[in-house]
This record gives structure tokens, C-alpha cells and sequence, in this order.
């Protein structure tokens, strides 16, 4: 991997404020919504004793995320994207005050906590694309893929913290839980308020089905931009073993919850300890070739996971699968931010949203039905097996991007 360790002097990260604000309030909303997500699951199910109202949960946010995705994308490219996350953050944190409240007065049921989860991920919809598109306006372009690798290690600590912490706090109960989330919701909104940068009106336009869809337009014409969104989209799809963790934990390695625990956790720190390399080292050639070899290596990591039948080497593909992953995530999510222009980010954001969501639910998905009928090894081998065809597939079909040097485009 071609790289060279980041310098300490003027083009530290530190050095933007506007880019630390916005990382502590994405990591204390993260956390926060980690947490939340844990105390849900097992309120509805202490309510309710039902297996299918897990499901609901993931319904409700699934609708709102994949329904409302383009809309808020045009949104983000015609109004302040600072505005539109702060008040979508002040909605969720209303959302989870009227959680606490009303779970602390024992004045809740399922309805109600699916309803308040469900303005969440409508308000958390609005929120994402503008969310995503901030990051190039807050550090210059030679600093982005830095940034979001330190927003990686980020994400990837809330969520093997989040959880465990939540699931602590739960043991005095769920109101608890819910209130140091609203209280980390808070603080996020307070960071976002005071957040400043500079970024010049944008043009509004009015919502026509034209600007609705210019994202899918463009990335349709942005060959490298095609190329990085659908390698994503595939590789998710086939690439979903992890859902299958429990059948591998109980029928294959023959551990407990201890070892499921273990399995879940080992993709996270995996792509946390690369996460904290690829922040210290600039990736400055080959970025296609690297890309295209770490998703490569994914494939390569859950076939070794496939067929393994003891605990440790299922640990470390797994811990290699999520080390590969943030590698291709860094490269994919830097160049689909500077090769598209700032006023077609939130569209651009909008669409790459909506194929992540659907390729994780219907990852998930697949998984579990070719397990249905090959059993969990088989299905893990044709996503493994699978993955490896698309980076064979996509390096022919997208020449350009397979020789692409930085992950600047020459000549930008």
C-alpha cells in the first residue's frame, strides 16, 4: 500500500475547528443512537415477548431511510446543510427525551416506542445526506481521506462501545439508558450550533423530477463514481456472512454467546485499528489498484471464515474482513466526495445512501436464503466466491478507475 505518514505540522486535523466540532457531535450522536438501539430491542421484547416486533424496530427505520433518501439529497444542495442537520438532530432529541419520560412514568407501550423510533430515522433520513456532504467543506481535499478515516475509527468505536455501555446502563433500566442518549443527542446538537464554515449560497432550484434524479444522472455519467457506488452495492450484497454469525458460533465452532460475542466484535476492531493506520498515512498512488485489492481481500477473508472450524482463525478472518473494508470504505467515500461538486453532493449522497441501505437489508437477506439452502458454509463461500468475481468484473468493466493514481482526479 503506498502511503507515507502524515505530517504534524500545518495540515493536522486539529488545526480546522469546524472539523473537530463536527467530529465530537457525529461521535456523541453515534453513541448516543448505538445505545438507544440496544435499550429499544430489549424494552419491546421485555413488553412484548415477541421475536417478530424485532423485526418492526429495523422496519421503521428502514422505510423512512430508503423513502425519503432523494428528496432530503435535494434538500442538502439547496439549503444549509449545517441548518438541516441541527434540526434534524434537535427532532431526534426531542424524540428520545419523550422516550425517557415517558418510559420513566411506565406510560409506554410498543406503538408508541416504534412511533418515536420512527420520527428518529425520518428526522435521521433528512439529516444523512447533508450529514455526509459537510466533511469537504470543513478540511481541504489533500486532508479528506484523513478525515474520513478518523470518521471511521469513530463510528467503529461507538459501535463496539455503544452497545456494550447501553446494554450496562440497561441493568438500571431502560429510562436510564435513554437518558444519557438524549443527554449525548444534546450535546451533538450544542456542537452542531456552533459549528462554522464557509460555503457559498447555493443555488436553489425548484423540486422537479429533473433535480430529484440529477444524482442518479450524474452518476450515471461519472464513470469512476459508477464504478466505486456499484462495487459497493455488490460487494455488500454477496459479502453478507456476518449475519450468519450465530449459526457459525453455536453449529460450527461449537461456542457459546461469549464466542458470539468475540465473532461480533472482531470485524469492528478490525476496521478501528485500520482505521487509526489509515489516519496517520496519506494514500498518494495506486488508490484504484489498492481498492480494488482490499475488496478483494474482503472476499478472500470470509471464505477463510467460511470454511474454518476453529474459534481463533474465524476471529482473525473476521478481524482481516473489517480491516479490508474500512481500506476500500476511505477509498470509495473520498472519491465519490471529490469527484462530485459541492452542489451535487447531497443528491450524490442521497443515492450511495440508498444502495448501502438496501445492499445491507438485502445482504442480510440473501444470506440467510442461500443458508436456507446450502447451509451457512455454502452461503458464506458464494459471498465470498461472489465478491472475488465482481472485483474481477469491475477491474474490466471500469478500466479508468482500476488505473486510477490519487484519489484527486488529474487535473482538479
Amino acid at each position: 500500500m503506498s502511503s507515507s505518514p502524515a505530517p504534524r505540522s500545518a495540515d493536522s486535523l486539529l488545526n480546522h475547528p469546524a472539523y473537530v466540532a463536527f467530529w465530537c457531535a457525529r461521535t456523541a450522536s453515534t453513541f448516543g443512537f448505538q445505545m438507544l438501539s440496544v435499550a429499544v430491542g430489549w424494552q419491546i421484547y421485555a413488553i412484548t415477548g415477541r421475536a417478530f416486533d424485532l423485526g418492526l424496530i429495523g422496519l421503521v427505520q428502514f422505510f423512512p431511510s430508503v423513502l425519503l433518501a432523494l428528496p432530503a439529497g435535494h434538500l442538502a444542495d439547496q439549503f444549509d446543510r449545517r441548518r438541516i442537520v441541527l434540526i434534524g438532530q434537535i427532532v431526534e432529541w426531542i424524540a428520545v427525551v419523550l422516550l425517557t419520560t415517558l418510559t420513566l412514568l411506565h406510560a409506554i407501550d410498543e406503538m408508541g416506542i416504534l412511533l418515536l423510533i420512527f420520527i428518529i430515522s425520518t428526522a435521521k433520513a433528512f439529516e444523512s445526506p447533508s450529514l455526509q456532504s459537510m466533511v469537504p467543506a470543513l478540511v481541504p481535499p489533500s486532508l479528506l481521506p484523513r478525515a474520513m478515516a478518523v470518521n471511521g475509527s469513530a463510528m467503529q468505536a461507538a459501535m463496539i462501545m455503544g452497545p456494550a455501555l447501553g446494554g450496562l446502563l440497561y441493568v438500571a433500566g431502560p429510562g436510564v439508558v435513554y437518558a444519557v442518549a438524549a443527554v449525548l443527542y444534546l450535546i451533538s446538537a450544542v456542537m452542531v450550533s456552533r459549528l462554522r464554515y464557509e460555503q457559498a449560497p447555493p443555488k436553489r432550484e425548484p423540486a422537479t423530477l429533473k433535480t430529484l434524479f440529477a444524482g442518479v444522472h450524474f452518476i450515471r455519467e461519472r464513470k469512476d463514481v459508477l464504478g466505486v457506488i456499484s462495487l459497493d452495492l455488490f460487494a455488500v450484497l454477496l459479502g453478507g456472512a456476518t449475519a450468519l454469525l450465530p449459526i457459525f458460533a453455536k453449529d460450527i465452532l461449537h461456542t457459546g454467546p461469549w464466542g458470539l460475542g468475540l465473532l461480533r466484535a472482531a470485524p469492528a476492531v478490525g476496521a478501528l485499528l485500520m482505521s487509526f493506520w489509515l489516519a496517520r498515512h496519506n494514500m498518494e498512488r495506486n488508490v484504484g489498484k489498492i481498492m480494488f485489492a482490499s475488496v478483494a481481500g474482503f472476499g478472500v477473508a470470509t471464505l477463510v471464515f467460511a470454511l474454518s472450524n476453529v474459534l481463533w482463525l474465524s476471529l482473525l478472518a473476521l478481524f482481516a474482513l473489517g480491516a479490508f473494508d474500512m481500506v476500500s470504505m476511505v477509498i470509495r467515500g473520498s472519491l465519490v466526495q471529490l469527484d462530485t461538486p459541492d452542489a451535487m453532493r447531497g443528491r450524490v449522497s442521497a443515492v450511495n445512501a440508498i444502495f448501502i441501505n438496501t445492499s445491507n437489508q438485502l445482504g442480510e437477506f440473501e444470506s440467510g436464503m442461500v443458508a436456507a439452502w446450502l447451509g451457512a458454509v455454502g452461503s458464506a463461500v458464494v459471498g465470498g466466491i461472489g465478491t472475488l468475481v465482481v472485483v474481477g468484473l469491475w477491474i474490466v468493466m471500469f478500466p479508468t478507475l482500476r488505473r486510477r493514481q490519487r484519489l484527486h482526479r488529474e487535473g482538479s
